[in-house]
């Protein structure tokens, strides 16, 4: 399986931008979907995903300004990220978690930049 990220860009605070992932295949499986992010010289981090009940969780920093969906007809998941703001600045990565297999997929990470 392959992901591809898209949506990324420069926004000033306050701003939006929705964050776009698509699998080359879908998965029929039990297995859970998230975006992570990685700020300049800090670790990948949790932001959002639906786990494998089928539960949605975010962190706690970007609760009621970021909002995770699906599409499964398109294989893809989205970010839509509101009320941006400077530390929200990172790599953005889409991931999935494959539990019929054991296997974990990555995207190639898209950039989010918030101006101050």
């Amino acid at each position: 399986v392959q992901l591809q990220a898209s949506g990324g860009g420069v926004v000033e605070t306050g701003g939006s931008l929705k964050l776009s992932c698509t699998a080359s295949e879908a998965t029929r499986g039990i297995h859970s979907v998230a975006w992570y992010r990685q700020p300049p010289g800090e670790q990948r981090s949790f932001v959002a995903g639906i786990s494998s009940d089928g539960s949605t969780h975010y962190t706690p920093s970007v609760e009621g300004r970021f909002t995770f969906s699906r599409d499964d007809a398109k294989n893809t998941i989205h970010l839509q990220m509101d009320s941006l703001k400077p530390e929200d600045t990172a790599v953005y990565y889409c991931s999935l978690v494959d539990y019929a297999s054991g296997n974990d997929y990555w995207g190639q990470g898209t950039q989010v930049t918030v101006s101050s």
